[in-house]
């Protein structure tokens, strides 16, 4: 049997730090304001009016938009976290510790336990292996947990009327009505982080239009709550990415002490044998695998771990670029699978 979560909808969530860091836009609320004091009422109202015109011209229907912008606030939080968003201060280390953690490890291993029928069917129709589906799931959300406490549309249309990502946002703003005039999530579910991120994968909403997969043939690509759908979802943005099954992402790896510093650069591939050839070796000592694989070397945040990176690393970078969040990803995966 198909196994669904259901997650009550929370009118405020305070996400932890932990999610913050690893990409998936936090939702640290504490509620939501209605109208900012730097803004006008009446020039939101005549806004709020030119996006509706832009919506009805290419078909989204009255109904929708009267349910989704019929009460639509701006929201003081949004704009605070937007402008003063924390500084990174964590190292790689401290990063990966605070992500991988013997916790989060433990619950992945088990929830792929429980759900292994589904993924690995997910699997052979994706190319994906689960380990990775699971991985992304749990760094995105802690797997499902912490999806987001804001109004996606509200979210969305406070940043789009902001003006410092006006048409980024207002772009966003467009797909998330599109989702809802589709009949995937109501306007009152329809839940995110402060920026707009959906969902148990958290999506954005042209990610959402792009590679969402309504998996359990429901009529609707539910990323909130039915996992084969949250599932199906990952492995096809990875898949449509240029995900390739029968690689791994990378490894971690020990330099030599004359290592150029200049060859740790994604920019940087080299077959296995000519990282061997410069003295790359496994953690253990070992030289890597015999395998005419491309890869780069990389130190994520300059720091003292090294890894070895092949194609599928920077497919998970097209998801979030950054190294910090593609390693733990990895890391993660490995560790999941391990089970020891």
């Amino acid at each position: 049997m198909t196994r669904i979560l259901s997650f009550p909808r929370p009118s405020v969530l305070r996400r932890a730090f932990l999610s913050m860091l690893t990409g998936a836009a936090a939702a640290t609320a504490a509620g939501w304001a209605s109208l900012p004091a730097s803004a006008n009422q009446q020039d939101f109202a005549t806004w709020l009016a030119v996006l509706r015109d832009e919506a009805l011209g290419i078909g989204i229907s009255p109904r929708t938009l009267d349910d989704a912008l019929g009460n639509v606030q701006l929201i003081d939080r949004v704009l605070e976290l937007d402008r003063k968003q924390p500084e990174f201060t964590l190292t790689f280390r401290d990063y990966l510790n605070k992500v991988v953690n013997d916790v989060r490890v433990e619950k992945g291993r088990r929830l792929l336990e429980e759900n292994r029928a589904l993924l690995e069917r997910i699997s052979r129709e994706y190319g994906v292996q689960p380990r990775f589906i699971v991985a992304l799931w749990g760094i995105e959300s802690d797997f499902g947990r912490l999806t987001g406490g804001y109004p996606v549309i509200d979210a969305l249309a406070t940043l789009a009327y902001d003006g410092r990502r006006s048409a980024f946002f207002r772009k966003e703003l467009i797909n998330a009505l599109k989702i809802v005039d589709g009949g995937h999530i109501a306007v009152t579910q329809m839940m995110g982080s402060w920026a707009g991120a959906m969902g148990q994968s958290q999506f954005m909403p042209s990610s959402f239009l792009s590679f969402a997969v309504d998996y359990d043939g429901d009529g609707r690509r539910d990323i909130w709550y039915t996992l084969p759908d949250v599932f199906a979802s990952i492995a096809n943005y990875l898949s449509r990415s240029g995900w390739n099954n029968d690689q791994t992402w990378g490894r971690a790896v020990s330099l030599p002490a004359n290592f150029d510093a200049n060859l740790t650069d994604l920019s940087v591939t080299k077959p296995l044998s000519g990282w061997n050839a410069v003295g790359v070796r496994r953690p253990d000592g070992g030289k890597l695998p015999d395998r005419d694989i491309a890869a780069s070397v990389i130190r994520p945040g300059g720091g003292e771990d090294a890894f070895l990176v092949y194609d599928n690393y920077r497919v998970i970078m097209k998801w979030n670029r950054s190294q910090f969040f593609a390693t733990a990803v990895g890391t993660l995966a490995d560790r999941i699978a391990d089970g020891g």
